[in-house]
């Protein structure tokens, strides 16, 4: 490409960050309630930066060009961008950002945070400065309000934790600390999942069914709690349980829909000990709570063999304990 050829300088700078997953709450974190979030190491999100002359370019998979051409669905990557060289104190000009991501956008999976980290800490990293988890999450959320509209800020939190997350809108993040291990299977239905499109119909809702809607929202908060001492008590048969719970009350507040409903009863069909979607809704992705490892891989052929799109089997446990 082009932009190679103007590369004047050796230095190149990289900054990683790995993907996230909510395990329950998502939705009913938006209105108060707690949600339990996973990083997701399997897949992530790279970046290179690197001096070039002239304007500042990007090379991703999506867009490559310069930054002010980019198109509407990276104003927010551009924005943080923009954040972050201010912070910085340093020039709108000679930089340019390759963008690589394992991790599917519009999937619930925390892509678009994943990214807007990883050129974070790229950009810090080429002018040999330092950040603060305070200005990490900061310019994370920048790009995440573009994305989600009014986002919870559970990504950014997730994705920058070496250990599953307990969140609760204005309250201190709290860690949880798994007994025994659970094996799960994520599997994407291939269709985009619109978070933001999902998080207007159950704010809409909520003003029109307020009674109905705020009852599932809460139970949904309730499921959440049940959901950490399970995973704290080593409770897998009550995990799965609760986990089929919450599907039923995200389906009720209409953020599931009918290619998630088929792989969850695929999978619940297989001996899951439960499923439910996994981010935003309405597509994206489903997460199964198998019997054991073995099982987490015999579900993840069967998965591929239905349909999906791309099937991730992972293993959740206390790392200290390792």
């Amino acid at each position: 490409m082009s932009m190679e050829k103007v590369t004047v300088s050796e230095k190149i700078a990289t900054g990683v960050a790995h993907s996230k997953l909510i395990l329950v709450g998502e939705h009913a974190v938006v209105h108060g309630q707690p949600a339990i979030a996973i990083p997701f190491p399997l897949i992530r999100a790279e970046t290179f930066v690197e001096r070039v002359v002239g304007n500042i370019y990007i090379d991703s998979s999506l867009y490559q060009g310069p930054i002010d051409l980019a198109p509407k669905s990276l104003v927010g990557i551009v924005n943080t961008i923009k954040h972050t060289l201010k912070l910085l104190k340093i020039p709108y000009k000679d930089l340019l950002i390759r963008i690589q991501s394992s991790i599917p956008p519009g999937k619930g999976l925390g892509s678009s945070a994943s990214v807007a980290i990883a050129i974070v800490k790229a950009l810090f990293s080429y002018f040999n400065e330092q950040y603060t988890d305070e200005q990490l999450l900061y310019l994370a959320n920048i790009s995440e309000t573009f994305a989600h509209g009014a986002p919870s800020g559970i990504d950014p939190l997730t994705i920058t934790s070496p250990s599953p997350i307990w969140y609760k809108k204005d309250e201190p993040i709290d860690y949880i600390h798994p007994k025994g291990e659970f094996y799960f299977v994520v599997a994407d239905s291939g269709e985009m999942a619109d978070t933001k499109t999902a998080v207007n119909t159950v704010t809409s809702l909520l003003k029109t069914a307020p009674q109905k809607v705020t009852g599932k929202i809460e139970r949904i908060g309730d499921i959440t709690y049940e959901a950490r001492g399970a995973l704290e008590k080593a409770s897998k048969h009550l995990l799965g349980t609760l986990l089929n719970e919450a599907q039923k009350n995200l389906e009720a507040i209409g953020v599931s829909n009918s290619r998630l409903n088929k792989l969850i009863h695929f999978v619940r069909e297989e001996g899951a000990l439960g499923a439910k979607l996994t981010g935003g809704g309405n597509g994206g992705c489903i997460i199964a709570l198998a019997q054991n490892e073995l099982h987490s891989l015999q579900l993840t052929e069967k998965l591929k063999q239905f349909g999906a799109q791309a099937v991730w089997p992972f293993v959740l446990r206390n790392e200290n304990n390792n």
